[in-house]
């Protein structure tokens, strides 16, 4: 199976969809954040591995805390993933942190501050 192939496309869709479900409901470890999502799921050709892009809304302390988190977890949300997901080898797990929501939101509000600094500009319509 190629990286890309619609199989596998479908694969990591469906993988992400029961990771987000099961950190939502399942997980009741006191470290993970609230505000905990998964980003994206890229899961290897051979279903052997998964990358696990998640994102945790608070400070670097909630971050790395939910890592550990999910990190001592990783063997009961591997085995809650090959009940509802069938597959022939059910994924080991690998979270990483993502930091791309965060660091787009941090872009858009430099560009709000600098926007607002600028004189308003007129155009052909206004005059």
């Amino acid at each position: 199976m190629r990286k890309n192939s619609i199989k596998n496309i479908r694969i990591n869709q469906e993988v992400q969809r029961e990771l987000s479900r099961i950190i939502r409901t399942e997980i009741k470890d006191p470290r993970i954040a609230m505000m905990t999502s998964v980003t994206k799921a890229e899961v290897a050709p051979d279903l052997k591995t998964c990358k696990a892009y998640i994102s945790v809304l608070g400070d670097d302390k909630a971050k790395s805390d939910t890592i550990s988190g999910l990190k001592n977890a990783e063997g009961y949300i591997r085995r809650l993933l090959a009940k509802t997901v069938n597959l022939r080898n059910t994924p080991e797990v690998l979270f990483i942190l993502d930091e791309s929501i965060e660091y787009g939101v941090n872009m858009s509000k430099l560009i709000e501050d600098v926007n607002k600094d600028l004189p308003e500009r007129k155009t052909d319509k206004d005059e």
